[in-house]
């Protein structure tokens, strides 16, 4: 019977024990960043930029909607950033005390649109518009987990028109979901943000601004616990920064 080599065995002991620290070094050096959805093409392009600034350091994105990644973080998830897309989310967050003290401010601001598929023979002008009988479908966040939801109720509250608008909506998981909805002709229109039109002009048109109650600002707070609170500071101040306010304008958003 063959005996194993306690020195090969031992040697590969060894080996698997640098091959776990080596890991746990690398991962440590990640910076996870939980941001929301309508950030996703923005913020992939400031991952490397950030990553430039600051060698050993690998920013790794997570996004969905604001209210599933408070859930996420809540239950422990790793994450050292997150950026929501309403200030109800953060006041969430706030009260769960998964917040790092005194590191929540604004960053961006973006606009509520409604679009309709850039073939609509609809002539759909506005919110008013959905009250008709060819309207079946309109792709809307759910207001109880999707912040664009929040918005879109609020305003079409408003309005007077959420009673009319409520039994046709399909409700979208995230903003991009509904953007999907939309660009993919499976409702007669939605609502989004801006900066989610301005990405698929190609699918979707833009036919109305929306006024929303509450201005649409997006907070971002170090994450209580952070496995990497200094960088986590250092990108909260990245993105306020000249050349990261630029890219963001680039894609549509605007100021605080």
């Amino acid at each position: 019977m063959n005996h194993p080599h306690p020195r090969r065995e031992l040697g590969a002991a060894l080996l698997a024990a640098a091959i776990a620290t080596f890991s746990f070094a690398a991962n440590a050096a990640d910076l996870t960043v939980s941001a929301a959805a309508s950030l996703t093409n923005a913020f992939k392009e400031l991952g490397p930029a950030f990553e430039a600034q600051n060698p050993g350091t690998t920013v790794v994105f997570n996004f969905a909607s604001s209210d599933a990644l408070l859930a996420q973080i809540a239950k422990g998830a790793p994450a050292d950033v997150f950026a929501s897309a309403d200030q109800d989310a953060m006041d969430k967050a706030d009260a769960q005390k998964v917040l790092a003290a005194g590191t929540r401010r604004n960053f961006v601001g973006n606009t509520l649109v409604m679009i309709v598929p850039s073939d609509s023979t609809l002539g759909l002008k506005g919110p008013a518009d959905l009250a008709k009988l060819e309207v079946k479908r309109v792709a809307i966040g759910n207001p109880a987990s999707v912040p664009v939801g929040r918005y879109t109720r609020g305003a079409l509250e408003a309005a007077k028109l959420w009673g009319t608008v409520e039994p046709k909506a399909v409700m979208a998981q995230s903003v991009r979901q509904a953007l999907d909805y939309v660009a993919r002709g499976e409702t007669e229109a939605g609502f989004v943000y801006a900066t989610d039109a301005g990405i698929m002009k190609d699918k979707v048109k833009v036919v109305a601004t929306i006024p929303t109650e509450t201005s649409v600002t997006y907070p971002i707070a170090a994450v209580a616990g952070s496995p990497n609170p200094d960088a986590a500071r250092k990108f909260l101040d990245f993105v306020l920064t000249p050349a990261a306010q630029a890219v963001l304008a680039r894609y549509g958003f605007g100021k605080p």
